[in-house]
């Protein structure tokens, strides 16, 4: 009886060591991926759809963020070739400004003061009163020019240049980027 229970038989040895079926009796990996549930085929069947709205429309670019996914679909952009034609065109319909040269796209020619951040520019300390600066009025070098509202925090926005206002670019309470033109200056 003892000689039962030290050995098992030889059927039940046997089993472990037996190998899995050979590689070659399961099908060879398609060439394209399979789709795994109906969900695949909707999230497909929607990216498809996102893309054919991108492109009737204006937008550049679309970010999709749902839960833990999230997709960004971008349309082709070529390179903006500007010719000579388009150039003195832009010039023309200018305000009198002599019409840029060469193909650059066209940016301010007069010096600016520049937004340091982003946020929502105020011309005016508060509400109903007066401007910071006024087109005409003479400015100097650290004159607070506006308000920079980020995070509930107002920030002084002082100039770097000195000159006359040409231009205040941004209307009040509008939202500015950084490094965005406020003030267009001409140098006295």
């Amino acid at each position: 009886m003892t000689d039962e229970l030290a050995t098992p038989p030889t059927d039940e040895l046997a089993a472990p060591p037996a190998a899995p079926p050979p590689p070659a009796a399961t099908p060879p990996p398609a060439a394209t991926p399979t789709l795994r549930d109906d969900g695949d085929v909707e999230l497909l069947g929607l990216i498809d759809r996102l893309s054919k709205l991108l492109d009737r429309s204006d937008l550049s670019e679309l970010e999709v963020e749902a839960g833990a996914t999230s997709l960004v679909l971008r349309k082709p952009t070529a390179p903006v070739v500007v010719t000579g034609a388009a150039v003195d065109a832009s010039g023309v319909s200018g305000a009198g400004d002599t019409a840029p040269t060469g193909g650059a796209p066209v940016a301010p020619e007069r010096p600016s003061v520049k937004a340091p951040l982003t946020g929502i520019f105020y011309a005016s300390p508060a509400p109903g009163s007066a401007p910071y600066v006024q087109v005409g009025g003479e400015l100097a070098v650290g004159q607070v020019i506006g308000l920079i509202e980020a995070m509930k925090l107002f920030n002084e926005i002082k100039s770097d240049l000195a000159g006359r206002v040409v231009r205040v670019v941004p209307d009040s309470g509008t939202l500015v980027k950084a490094k965005q033109p406020l003030i267009e200056v001409e140098p006295l």
